[in-house]
């Protein structure tokens, strides 16, 4: 009744096909950002990310009703659920080679969102059977391609659930810090939410940032300019180069996330006064009730600038236009003072080897148990005055 054909190409692929299956919730998994990656050259060519494109279509039938960012991975680069320590031991236990492996993602992107993107046509009980049908044609390619593992990276809960239920996946449990908005009406509202000490340490932060001979701006859509992105694409090279010694994106990128998301994108600058250069910012993508919070850099640094800029500003961005959420990447511990709640993000993995995935599987275990009681301990660390959180 099925059949799953992988591609070699997103910017290929039928965009208005693509973009019925991934929704308008997640704008990491458009058709738009998948595209202007590869059309860029930050994945696919010379690059560890070979896109493979996962289209499930019923027999007989030429529109896929299911699909799966999907790529054929030749490193752990660019993921930020690493298995570096995995592919070690692969390769010292078995004498075999990790890469190439299978991966179900999408690249440089710690955003948790769908993996398995579903026809919204579908009823229930078919999205149940075609999620399934998806699950298991990867699996069957991993398998006759003797490749070492399939995995489902930053995917949601009830993914990770189904892809762990009665199919040979293996869960691993990490963690998030999200702002939430409980119907805040202005940033003060939230404030009001804290605890005394902690509200005092917020607004003296952005006393300070506010000190600074700079000015805030924010432009969204068609208001950033090829200027914009030029002088942005600057800071977050040198603060890139600065921290990690190379930059996943190129300028080109920019340029076409912009002209393809339009006014799902979100730039705060900051320039620097009386001279009017710009010297720091950060890209953002709105979806459907959400700002991430993606890439921040800087030509010089201010005391509380980079706080202002990634979690303050973006939590008014949120309060004004009505978004539950804000996600502000990757890890961040110091983003629970800051009002950003710590949660679960979940993956699942596939080992083809059946004694490394019990050598996996018990490690999992194990990382789980410590995961759940880090979340629980976290929990009680936020900042939320005890009769609110």
């Amino acid at each position: 009744m099925w059949s799953l054909a992988l591609g070699s190409s997103y910017s290929e692929l039928n965009a208005e096909h693509w973009d019925q299956l991934a929704g308008e919730a997640n704008p990491f998994v458009s058709h738009g950002f998948l595209s202007a990656l590869e059309d860029s050259g930050c994945i696919g060519g010379e690059t560890s990310w070979l896109p493979r494109p996962a289209l499930l279509f019923r027999s007989g039938e030429s529109e896929p009703v299911a699909a799966a960012p999907t790529f054929l991975k030749l490193d752990s680069t660019g993921e930020y659920i690493f298995d570096y320590n995995w592919a070690d031991a692969y390769q010292r236990s078995l004498g075999l080679s990790y890469y190439p492996k299978l991966q179900v993602a999408v690249p440089f992107s710690p955003v948790p969102g769908p993996r398995l993107l579903l026809h919204p046509k579908l009823e229930p009980a078919e999205r149940l059977e075609a999620s399934k049908a998806l699950l298991g044609g990867l699996l069957q390619v991993t398998d006759q391609n003797e490749l070492s593992s399939l995995h489902l990276t930053f995917t949601l809960e009830n993914e990770a659930s189904l892809a762990c239920d009665g199919l040979p996946f293996l869960h691993r449990l990490g963690e998030q810090y999200h702002w939430f908005n409980r119907g805040y009406g202005s940033f003060d509202d939230f404030l009001a939410t804290l605890s005394s000490r902690k509200r005092k340490a917020i607004k003296r932060e952005r006393r300070i940032a506010a000190s600074h001979p700079v000015s805030y701006h924010r432009f969204e859509g068609e208001e950033i300019t090829d200027e914009h992105w030029d002088i942005f694409y600057r800071m977050y090279r040198t603060t890139a180069e600065q921290k990690w010694g190379r930059p996943y994106l190129n300028r080109d990128f920019f340029g076409k996330l912009s002209r393809r998301l339009g006014s799902r994108v979100v730039l705060f600058l900051v320039r620097k006064e009386p001279q009017g250069s710009w010297m720091a910012g950060a890209w953002n993508l709105r979806g459907e009730d959400t700002l991430y919070g993606r890439n921040w850099g800087c030509l010089e640094s201010f005391d509380m600038l980079h706080f202002e800029v990634c979690y303050y500003r973006a939590i008014e961005y949120a309060i004004e236009r009505g978004l539950s959420k804000v996600e502000a990447g990757a890890q961040g511990f110091h983003k629970i003072q800051r009002g950003y709640e710590p949660v679960g993000i979940h993956s699942a993995h596939y080992i083809r080897d059946p004694g490394f995935a019990q050598a996996v599987s018990n490690f999992l275990q194990q990382e789980r148990a410590e995961e759940l009681q880090r979340l629980s301990c976290l929990q009680e660390m936020t900042p939320f005055r005890k009769e609110v959180g």
